[in-house]
């Protein structure tokens, strides 16, 4: 019990939530039990360390891996309720049950990292993926809003038809659906048509929720039609869970037997880099170009885990961590400027023209936040692109590392074109001279998101090492 402490209290947070708003519909209720549930599970984290490793039941491991994974995930919700506050304050939606929602996608994110078995593995992003259904279509009044969720619903739901099929093709040659134990059949049973073609089923459920090219369709629009918060949550929570499943399940064979799908993959990962950041050179809106980067930052995560082994777990993880705290950064600030009156977010361009004018703080972390996607020295995203480049020069990926590089360069281009309209200043007052709604939660939030994307990227020897003590 204690060492799923952490999941059963996310859950319980939602239930207390629940009868909190049957006994008495108040904002500063459900947003209070929403951090307390949240920040008691991150606390337990620490006493689960201790119990390592641990098997609960044949669907879940507790390890120092799962720990680590659980941190990134429900400390990201964390930070998405924290922004959630004043920009629900300003909008005519109830705001109670977006913190439900929440909760559950944190508690499913928090199942998948801890799964050693398909079901549980299935179980948990069920559970993410109808949370997200209706997180994308919470902006009431807005029809995009709506159009997005729906974009979804039908996307996520041909996914998880691809996904239980091919665990169905899998389990028929292997009988088991461990991941230990099908990678333990041999290349007889893993080297067959059905069960590759059972693999390359479930890799195709994944890219959809990972948003790799060709089935990252749906990113652009989904990410602009859901409110801000949900957008930050969706490029990094239900990413990184996904990437903890990749890490812990596929490491585990050494590719021998699946050279086809691991050249399929090389080639998602190319076209991912050259699709998002092409795509995004010609984004006038900044989720837009955020979605879009996002998909080129997957194709980046991909090269260091075909590289495969211990160095590709701890590559990708340094990655994730650093990619997880500048997305939520960027889309931080589109909440706080989006926490006005009505409906309307702040996501046009020449909408940030002159932030630096009007709210230079603000614009310093956005700054910030884009060069760490950037991958510029002295910042988290650096460190973890300089893993990655090393990762795969050692594993002889020559091509697929040329192919970043080439990308890192066009990706400078929309982000540093994003910095130069906040610089920039016409004849007209920017629209950010509007003052936000007042919420000291978001800005506080943001700070602590801008001064961990420095601490990362001056001295990253702690995190380094507490992912290296993390690979199982």
């Amino acid at each position: 019990l204690l060492a799923t402490s952490p999941i059963v209290v996310v859950y319980a947070t939602g239930v207390a939530v629940m009868l909190g708003i049957a006994v008495h519909r108040r904002h500063d209720l459900s947003f209070g039990l929403a951090v307390l549930g949240l920040v008691t599970a991150l606390a337990l984290l620490p006493l689960v360390s201790g119990l390592t490793p641990r098997q609960v039941t044949p669907l879940l491991v507790v390890d120092d891996f799962a720990v680590l994974y659980s941190a990134l995930v429900l400390g990201a919700g964390l930070c998405v309720v924290l922004m959630s506050r004043g920009y629900l304050n300003c909008r005519r939606c109830q705001p109670d049950e977006l913190y439900i929602l929440v909760l559950l996608c944190s508690a499913g994110a928090a199942v998948m990292v801890t799964s050693q078995h398909f079901a549980s593995f299935y179980l948990g992003l069920e559970v993410l993926s109808v949370s997200l259904y209706a997180l994308i279509g919470y902006r009431c009044t807005s029809r995009r809003s709506t159009e997005a969720a729906v974009k979804y619903l039908v996307l996520a739901a041909a996914a998880a038809a691809f996904l239980l099929f091919g665990m169905a093709l899998v389990y028929s040659q292997t009988g088991t659906l461990r991941f230990a134990e099908i990678a333990a059949a041999g290349s007889g049973v893993l080297g067959s048509g059905i069960t590759l073609a059972g693999f390359a089923l479930i890799l195709a459920g994944l890219g959809f929720k990972l948003s790799v090219a060709p089935f990252h369709m749906w990113t652009p629009d989904v990410y602009e039609g859901a409110p801000a918060p949900v957008t930050a949550y969706i490029a990094t929570v239900s990413k990184a869970a996904v990437f903890a499943l990749l890490l812990r399940y596929l490491p585990a064979g050494d590719g021998s037997a699946f050279g086809a799908l691991r050249l399929s993959i090389a080639l998602i990962a190319v076209a991912s880099m050259f699709v998002g950041n092409l795509l995004a050179l010609r984004q006038q809106r900044l989720k837009r170009i955020l979605a879009y980067s996002s998909i080129a930052h997957l194709g980046y995560v991909l090269v260091a885990w075909l590289a495969g082994g211990a160095a590709a777990v701890e590559s990708v993880t340094v990655y994730l961590v650093g990619y997880v705290v500048a997305t939520l950064g960027a889309f931080g600030v589109i909440t706080v400027l989006s926490a006005r009156p009505g409906d309307h977010e702040l996501d046009d361009l020449e909408e940030y023209r002159g932030l630096f004018a009007s709210h230079p703080a603000l614009a310093a972390t956005l700054s910030l936040m884009l060069l760490s996607l950037a991958g510029i020295p002295l910042t988290a995203g650096f460190v973890g692109k300089l893993y990655v480049v090393v990762t795969g020069l050692r594993a002889g990926l020559w091509w697929l590392v040329g192919a970043l590089v080439v990308n890192s360069a066009l990706g400078l281009v929309y982000y540093l074109r994003v910095i130069n309209t906040m610089v920039r200043s016409g004849s007209e007052p920017p629209v950010t001279d509007r003052a936000p709604c007042a919420c000291w939660l978001g800005p506080l939030v943001l700070a602590a998101l801008a001064l961990l994307t420095v601490a990362l990227g001056v001295w990253p020897e702690p995190l380094i090492k507490v992912v290296h003590a993390a690979i199982p």
